[in-house]
């Protein structure tokens, strides 16, 4: 359960991680709510899980796997997930990371145990190249082995152990209603649609959850054809993937797909009522999923959901977040729960910044009723 089959005979580099029903978000959503709780990965994500399973696949691959040499471009949870994983299993990792990339990650990423963290580029997709054409070209052997953040069918075989985990640990067993994911490049939306082809659940509604600015699926579902953004303009960094992988676009053309997208300022939300509601500390790309369960988002999204209606938000994770960003979260995007669900059982509800509570006798949402 929640593992990788390989012939290596070494352990797994990720955890079963926790699936809890938080009582706060529940009562805000109107259901029940489980929060697969991904950020309580070794390197602080599922990319655990999916990047670990990649190594592990790579050195079955190997002709000599005592020689490899991992390297991966990335100035986020990627890069931390690939050298976290590396280094419990014992291999040395590289990372080339763009200029854009924050002292925090940085730091995380040596502490974690890189041989080298490189600086170039101004995006991700330059510190790729340069890593491609100029550091694994420069290793004349066939030890220097390529990591791809996302689209991978090893990494999406990695981040499908997550369903099967759910699927153990949901109280009764049996099916979610509603799975809620978010969305870069693909990878863990790609890893839950394989889960579901597994379990055999291919009807289980999936939101894809976006941040304007970073919707390339959404983009690309709109135009019909995979596209490209021309740039990232949202705040949700580790969402930032200009194109989604083809298999991504694939998967969410299926009809249990939905493509949500919501502003920074409700990724932010999620954040800090998440840290009030349930104590913990998450990127905005967890925030926007988590988003979706106030104010009535949920119900306008999924209709028919019930008191006993299952919904399992993954809490993605991210090392990139600290006190100090919730508060400039805070500050800056407060307005957005100038009206919020009047209901002081929630305790995110009491301390929402600026709040102007609005009672419903209808329902429970003075968002739906606007």
């Amino acid at each position: 359960m929640g593992s990788s089959s390989t012939t290596s005979g070494l352990k797994q580099p990720w955890v079963e991680t926790p699936l809890i029903e938080s009582a706060a978000l529940s009562r805000a959503a109107g259901c029940r709510i489980f929060l697969k709780l991904e950020n309580l990965q070794p390197a602080g994500s599922f990319k655990s899980r999916a990047l670990g399973n990649y190594l592990l696949r790579k050195i079955d691959d190997h002709a000599n796997p005592s020689s490899i040499h991992f390297y991966s471009s990335s100035g986020g949870n990627a890069g931390l997930a690939c050298v976290t994983a590396a280094r419990a299993l014992g291999y040395p990792a590289s990372v080339v990371v763009p200029l854009s990339t924050k002292p925090l990650m940085i730091s995380k990423i040596r502490t974690a145990g890189a041989t080298a963290v490189i600086q170039r580029g101004a995006t991700w997709k330059e510190a790729d190249t340069y890593l491609r054409e100029e550091v694994l070209k420069r290793n004349d052997s066939d030890s220097g082995v390529y990591v791809p953040p996302f689209d991978h069918p090893y990494i999406w075989e990695g981040a499908s152990t997550l369903v099967d985990e759910v699927a153990s640990q949901l109280p009764g067993g049996g099916r979610p209603d509603a799975i809620v994911c978010s969305v870069g490049g693909g990878g863990l939306f790609c890893g839950v649609m394989r889960g579901l082809d597994r379990h055999g659940w291919t009807d289980v509604p999936v939101l894809a959850m976006e941040t304007r600015g970073a919707d390339s699926l959404a983009s690309s579902l709109k135009a019909g054809e995979l596209v490209t953004l021309p740039g990232i303009t949202s705040i949700a960094t580790s969402l930032g993937a200009t194109r989604v992988a083809e298999q991504t676009f694939e998967y969410a053309k299926r009809e249990n797909v939905r493509s949500v997208v919501l502003e920074d300022a409700e990724a932010a939300m999620g954040c800090w009522r998440l840290a009030d509601d349930e104590r913990m500390l998450a990127e905005t790309a967890s925030g926007v999923s988590v988003a979706l369960c106030y104010d009535g988002r949920l119900g306008k999204v999924i209709e028919g959901l019930g008191n006993e209606s299952r919904v399992v938000v993954v809490v993605c994770g991210g090392s990139n977040v600290t006190l100090e960003m919730l508060n400039e979260f805070r500050k800056t995007y407060g307005d957005v729960e100038k009206v919020v669900t009047d209901d002081r059982e929630v305790p995110s509800t009491n301390t929402a910044p600026g709040k102007d509570v609005v009672p419903c006798l209808a329902c429970h949402f003075s968002y739906s009723c606007r």
